[in-house]
């Protein structure tokens, strides 16, 4: 447990429970091992069997660790709009992953917990781990986390502060707390779009097709295992409030949390805000920012989408994914040979790459003059790239309008800006792609 500064809390403590120490890495530790403890105890998971669930992720992780550790063959399915870093973990696990979309409803035959259920129909052997309704999942914080936050806190508590993905968390500190102190708070985070806290606020919802890039946390219909009247308050978080409070999290209190740990923090924070006497407030470091990296704290993913705070200069700057003249784009030098070209354009997942000297553009290098260099000749690799880099560039000014953009790029080209004098960066077909979507999802 540990108390928060870098926030205004108002009148408020804020204290975080890091559950990001758990050996998965997530609060969802607790239920994947409890789940698989009470199906082996029911004889519904026998020896040989296959555990198959619907899952964000972060319960699949918790699942697959103890599924690798007994034995156990375990399919997955998972929304796709989850972060690479947990797919590539719950690989590393041995679990099967059968990726589907994240924009459809309940009852569309791509939806994740329908296709988890028509998969286990399917398996001879398997049983459904099912966290929205299987008792076990809150019943384990009722039995584990919540004692544990009311010894580490001295019984001296008056909220806590959670996010519903499941909603076992939330109920089943409900119940311990109910017992203890009936004065004490419960209070859900909720991402904007998510039906939750209407539900919780008004008793009601409608739900019109909202979405929410933060990852574990919000719902479109109310799980079995959410028990609404046990809960008092709901704050709404937006994801531009989630992700910036990863920043400040990182920055300040030097604590590395996922997605959903921003839409936790940010709504306790709000909440403690609206509090006119003082309080003693828990939330949670719900799962590790290690799983996040390539999402969250990766400023061409929240420039991508919307998630940084810019000042637009409305011209094509805009655009531009990673600022040449703030340092932010990868870059080689003549000098460099064609294998760190290669090295760098694939760590960074970029197709092309400005040849600069002493910060002046130069040329540019992409796959295809790599690809072509390299197939006639062996030595390629070790020959620079002031060789083969291209130096007739095709440059527009910041000025230019979207038609000369979208000339340029229609011809295959990268569009190459300058602001006078000055190399500002690319913009690609993607950047431009991403551009209109924000003006959609705006209007």
């Amino acid at each position: 447990m540990l108390k928060l500064k870098a926030f205004d809390t108002g009148p408020c403590e804020l204290f975080v429970k890091l559950e990001s120490h758990n050996p998965g890495g997530s609060i969802k530790d607790r239920v994947g091992l409890a789940i698989i403890e009470a199906a082996e105890k029911s004889g519904e998971l026998k020896p040989g069997g296959t555990i198959i669930e619907a899952t964000a992720g972060n319960t699949g992780i918790g699942l697959a660790l103890v599924a690798a550790i007994k034995g156990y063959k375990i399919i997955l399915v998972i929304p796709d709009k989850m972060s690479r870093e947990k797919i590539l973990h719950l690989e590393g696990l041995g679990a099967e992953i059968v990726l589907t979309r994240s924009d459809v409803p309940e009852g569309h035959p791509e939806y994740y917990q329908d296709l988890a259920r028509k998969i286990v129909a399917e398996t001879p052997g398997s049983f459904l781990a099912n966290q929205f309704s299987n008792p076990v999942n809150p019943m384990i914080h009722r039995n584990t986390t919540a004692p544990e936050i009311w010894e580490q806190m001295n019984g001296n508590l008056d909220a806590v502060v959670a996010g519903v993905g499941s909603g076992g968390t939330l109920t089943g500190m409900a119940e311990f707390f109910k017992e203890k102190d009936p004065s004490i708070k419960m209070v859900a985070a909720d991402p904007e779009g998510s039906i939750i806290a209407d539900a919780v606020t008004k008793g009601s919802f409608s739900y019109d097709g909202g979405s929410w890039l933060v990852e574990g946390v919000g719902e479109d219909f109310i799980p079995d295992v959410l028990n609404v009247e046990l809960l008092h308050d709901a704050a709404i978080v937006s994801d531009k409030e989630a992700f910036q409070t990863l920043q400040t999290l990182i920055r300040e209190e030097g604590i590395l949390g996922g997605s959903s740990t921003g839409t936790l923090v940010a709504g306790a924070v709000k909440w403690c805000q609206k509090q006119t006497t003082p309080k003693r407030v828990v939330t949670f470091i719900c799962d590790t920012g290690n799983k996040y990296l390539s999402k969250a704290f990766n400023k061409s993913w929240l420039h991508d989408n919307d998630l940084l705070e810019v000042t637009l200069v409305g011209n094509l700057t805009d655009l531009v994914n990673r600022r040449a003249d703030q340092g932010d784009m990868i870059s080689i030098t003549p000098s460099d040979t064609l294998l760190t070209a290669y090295k760098r354009m694939r760590a960074s997942d970029i197709s092309q790459i400005p040849v600069l000297d002493q910060g002046k553009l130069v040329g540019v290098l992409d796959e295809e003059d790599l690809l072509f260099n390299v197939s006639k000749s062996k030595e390629a690799f070790s020959k620079v790239a002031g060789e083969f880099m291209v130096t007739d560039l095709d440059v527009l000014p910041t000025t230019a309008s979207e038609d000369e953009l979208m000339e340029v790029l229609t011809q295959g080209k990268v569009a190459i800006i300058y602001d006078k004098d000055t190399f500002i960066g690319f913009i690609t077909k993607v950047d431009l792609i991403n551009h209109y979507r924000t003006k959609i999802s705006q209007d």
